[in-house]
């Protein structure tokens, strides 16, 4: 909900302060100055509150229009072109690295997760079915700082990919080498390093016990060492995952890379406050 002023959204997750809603109606502002468009059926401050109750509050795009006086497909439309402004502002793989790498960062912290889709149907059932998580699902790869602020997400792919083959395709290890940062990560990631045993590590995971083989003391230290360490990176995801709307993701699945990307950049707006 919002006052007569606009000046917040209310919902199950909290507030959404009035600096995000003050600046995501500039954005929108200036995107229809930059487009030439005169006329919308609300103003930008009041388009801006509607896309944040549904990213926010996962608020259906028809009760969203029935309360404002718009067509559901107005609201819909609303939403998607708000989203690829925001998507737009994310950071490429290689700037964020660069970026840590000129602030005197040594070290991102990798992990990925998987956000719930709803089941398809057929063929496209099946890619979608994560089954480490038990669920369908889409990957989608993240690296933060040491704090745990998010720097970058991957685009998302079926459940059933692996969080190594993700890396491998974004070239992640090459461009930690190219700007020299390292990774630390969970066991999950055990094997994603190949650069050669003469190489400095570009990716840190803990150890794996065997079933002949257990953990030594050493070991398990430093597992417990490296968890303490890559615990932030949890708090990237969760403040991500506030975001209701990646409850269960209803949209087509070629756009939710535009989607977690979008709300990125609104999470970072927000933690950064």
């Amino acid at each position: 909900m919002c006052d007569e002023n606009n000046n917040c959204v209310e919902g199950p997750d909290g507030l959404v302060y009035t600096a995000t809603l003050n600046w995501l109606a500039d954005l929108i502002r200036g995107h229809l100055k930059k487009i030439g468009s005169r006329w919308r059926a609300l103003p930008a401050g009041k388009i801006a509150t509607i896309v944040l109750a549904v990213l926010r509050c996962d608020q259906r795009p028809g009760d969203m229009a029935g309360g404002n006086g718009v067509h559901r497909t107005t609201v819909t439309r609303w939403v998607r072109e708000v989203i690829g402004l925001l998507a737009a502002r994310a950071p490429r793989l290689d700037r964020a690295l660069k970026k840590i790498a000129r602030m005197g960062g040594g070290i991102v912290l990798l992990d990925g997760s998987v956000i719930r889709t709803r089941r398809r149907t057929g063929k496209e059932n099946r890619k979608n079915y994560s089954g480490k998580n038990k669920c369908h699902g889409l990957l989608v790869i993240a690296l933060t700082d040491d704090r745990g602020r998010l720097l970058w997400i991957s685009a998302a792919r079926p459940g059933r990919t692996s969080e190594i083959t993700a890396c491998r395709h974004d070239q992640l290890t090459q461009k930690l080498r190219e700007v020299g940062l390292g990774a630390i990560a969970d066991l999950g990631f055990i094997g994603l390093d190949d650069g050669g045993p003469d190489a400095d590590p570009a990716v840190i995971t803990g150890y794996k016990a065997a079933r002949n083989r257990p953990l030594t003391r050493g070991q398990k230290l430093s597992n417990t060492a490296l968890a303490a360490v890559r615990a932030p990176v949890e708090h990237g995801f969760a403040h991500l995952k506030n975001w209701r709307v990646l409850c269960k993701v209803r949209t087509d699945p070629s756009w939710a890379t535009v989607l977690v990307r979008a709300l990125l950049v609104l999470t970072n707006r927000e933690v950064a406050r």
